[in-house]
């Protein structure tokens, strides 16, 4: 699984953001900034929603256990690791990435050991008992960026068209 899609440094990009330089326009660098983050957000978005509504159904159990050990909702936690970064200097672009140091340690591989499809985990919190649990690999994370890729590109050209023409 990469672990970031970008959208950086086109050839056109790289021009338009030289001349947004010696324009001096700090206004047009902050539109441009702005426009091609919210051409990332909807990918941001489907990423966020394809971790939640990931299912990963358990063996089942013989016998009622007690309440889970830890607060932390998994998949809530993972969707809040995918950001979103924008630069307008000399590699300009989008970048939508996971963010593993905004996940605890404990949970750090989880992203990646999701889109494979097998988890492996200590049942409540006992380290001594271990369970699997099997999913079909859901692919939450190269999918989505699969499908939201296309559009994420058009958008950032319409973006980059967009603002050339306000330099010319």
């Amino acid at each position: 699984m990469p672990r970031s899609v970008q959208i950086l440094g086109t050839g056109q990009l790289v021009d338009v953001s030289r001349r947004l330089r010696r324009a001096g326009g700090p206004r047009l660098r902050q539109n441009l900034a702005r426009r091609i983050r919210r051409a990332a957000e909807p990918l941001h978005r489907d990423l966020q929603q394809s971790i939640r509504s990931v299912q990963l159904p358990g063996p089942g159990r013989r016998v009622r256990g007690g309440s889970s050990p830890t607060t932390r909702p998994l998949r809530a936690t993972i969707a809040g690791a995918v950001r979103i970064s924008v630069r307008s200097g000399a590699a300009p672009g989008a970048r939508v990435w996971l963010d593993r140091s905004r996940l605890p340690t404990d949970l750090r591989n989880m992203p990646y050991v999701i889109e494979e499809g097998r988890v492996r985990h200590p049942v409540f919190g006992n380290r001594r008992r271990w369970v699997t649990q099997w999913a079909r690999p859901t692919g939450w994370w190269s999918k989505t960026v699969q499908a939201g890729m296309p559009r994420m590109r058009a958008e950032v050209e319409r973006v980059r068209g967009d603002v050339r023409r306000d330099l010319l």
